[in-house]
C-alpha cells in the first residue's frame, strides 16, 4: 500500500487521504493550504485513534505530543492528554 492516496472512515464518513490529496488546515479559520499525508495528522492512525482526532493541521496547529504519545496532535487533543 502506498500513501499517496488511500480512503480513510472518519466520524462516520469516508475521506481521501494521502500526501496527494490537497487539503486545508482544520483549525477553526485557518486558510493554510497542507496535504492529507501523514505529517499533518493528529493522532498515530488515519481517521483517528486514542491519541488524536484523525483531522489535519498545519504545522502551526499541531504540536508534538508528550513522551507518552507517539503521534503530533491538535492543540484539542493534546489538552485532553496533558
Amino acid at each position: 500500500m502506498g500513501y499517496a492516496l488511500y480512503t480513510v472512515h472518519r466520524n462516520g464518513e469516508e475521506i481521501d487521504a494521502g500526501y496527494s490529496v490537497e487539503a486545508t488546515c482544520e483549525e477553526p479559520e485557518c486558510s493554510e493550504q497542507i496535504d492529507r499525508g501523514l505529517a499533518y495528522l493528529c493522532g498515530a492512525i488515519p481517521g483517528g485513534d486514542e491519541y488524536g482526532c484523525g483531522g489535519y493541521f498545519c504545522g502551526a496547529h499541531l504540536y508534538t505530543a508528550l513522551a507518552s504519545v507517539p503521534a503530533h496532535q491538535c492543540s484539542r487533543c493534546l489538552s485532553s492528554t496533558a
